[in-house]
This record gives structure tokens, sequence and C-alpha cells, in this order.
């Protein structure tokens, strides 16, 4: 299966030598636990866009540091290139921005939470065991890092799994579009790098319960299982 990766952010330069860039991220995570993926990466801010929708099986969108309501044209070109996608039929999975981007392109909305940001490790708990889902607890730890939330799902989607901070955590429209919230790319240290870049924004109490939450692991070989099993059909 070959695995589209629209690239929708940079990773800060001082970080690359360590973390990589975003696709980095998910060709480790997804490729080192299933061999027969193949990836191509579209980096869409700068407008690469494959010739055909069927150059690759399935696409992927990563997250970013933007929101999927800025008025910038490489936004309104990934959402309307998500419209297409959808009524071609092809499988997407997006990632934060990339779960929200897809809410916002298929009908639904995303906003600056309440909540305000959420970092370090949050528990998302199923509600239900969707056929990719495996035979653990129904609740995973998983790194976030986010201040906007999907407010109202995309029509015909429905939500998997979700906290009190995070209702709409893990979404799905059929067999075709998985999103989650949550970073199962990142790792604890790439997380750390990101809260100390925005201590002053986050705050000092997000900041310090985020950076401690980092004692606990994220549940990555999970999530990475259920997104190779989603992709698979």
């Amino acid at each position: 299966m070959k695995v589209g990766i629209l690239k929708t952010d940079q990773v800060r330069e001082e970080w690359v030598p360590r973390f990589g860039e975003y696709p980095d991220m998910f060709i480790r995570l997804l490729g080192d636990r299933a061999s027969d993926l193949e990836f191509v990466v579209y980096d869409v801010m700068q407008g690469e866009y494959p010739a055909d929708l069927d150059e690759v099986d399935a696409y992927l969108i990563t997250g970013s540091k933007f929101s999927v309501y800025e008025d910038l044209p490489w936004i309104h070109a990934l959402l309307e290139f998500i419209r297409r996608l959808y009524a071609h039929g092809k499988k997407i999975v997006g990632i934060c921005f990339g779960h929200q981007a897809i809410a916002q392109a298929l009908g639904g909305k995303t906003e600056k939470a309440d909540a305000g940001w959420g970092v370090g490790i949050h528990h998302h708990r199923f509600t239900e065991r969707p056929a990719w889902f495996d035979d653990g607890e129904l609740s995973f730890p998983v790194l976030v890092s986010h201040q906007d939330q999907v407010t109202v799902n995309a029509e015909g989607a429905r939500t998997l799994a979700g906290s009190e901070f995070c209702p709409n955590a893990v979404c799905q429209i059929g067999d075709q579009v998985l999103t989650l919230q949550g970073h199962p790319e990142f790792v604890p240290a790439y997380s750390l790098e990101i809260m100390d870049f925005r201590r002053d924004r986050i705050g000092e109490d997000r900041y310090a319960s985020g950076t401690a939450s980092l004692a606990e692991a994220p549940a990555t070989d999970r999530m990475a299982n259920w997104i190779i099993s989603f992709l698979r059909g």
C-alpha cells in the first residue's frame, strides 16, 4: 500500500536533526511496523499535490501550528483537496490539524477551545470498539499539543473516543476517514521541546502539569497499529 503524506508544517530547524520533519515521524511510526507500506510526501504549503488522486492508495494529513480556519490560500486549497479526496472515495487519516481540517472541509467546525491549551499526555477513552480496534483497554494515553478543537463533527462522522477536555478526539466516517486529535507520531522529548518553546503562551500551570505528565509513556504501538489496521481495511 502506498500512502501519500500531506505535509502541513515544518519542524523548527534546530529540532530537525533529532526528530526529523513531520512526514519522517509518520514514516517511522507506520513504516517501522508495516514494511509493506510505501510513502510519498506532498508539501501542500508549497502547493505540491498529486497529479492524479490515484497516485497513492490513501492519504494522511499531518499536524500543524496553523489553524484550519485561517484565511490562507494553501489552507483553502487543502480543504478543497480533502473534499475531492472524499468524493473520490480515497481513504484519509487526519492527525491534529489534519483531524480538524477534515471536519472543517466536510461540514463540521473547528474553533479555539474554551478549555485552553492541551499539552503533554492526555487520556482519551473509546465508547465503542471499531473494527480496527484491539483487545486492549478502552482508555489510552496520547501526546497532545493543541488549542483548537473540533466542536462540530463532519457530516456523517461519529465520535469514537474523547475526554472531558476534548470530547471529539477520535472520529470516523464510514470505512473511509479516520481522524485523531492526539499525536501518535510524537515522542515525549519532542512534546517537551514544544512545551518549552510555547511556555509563555501555554501558561505556567498548564506547562507544569503537561511536563509532569510525560512520566507516563504514550500508547504509541497501539495507535500505530490502529492506523495501519484502518488503512488496510
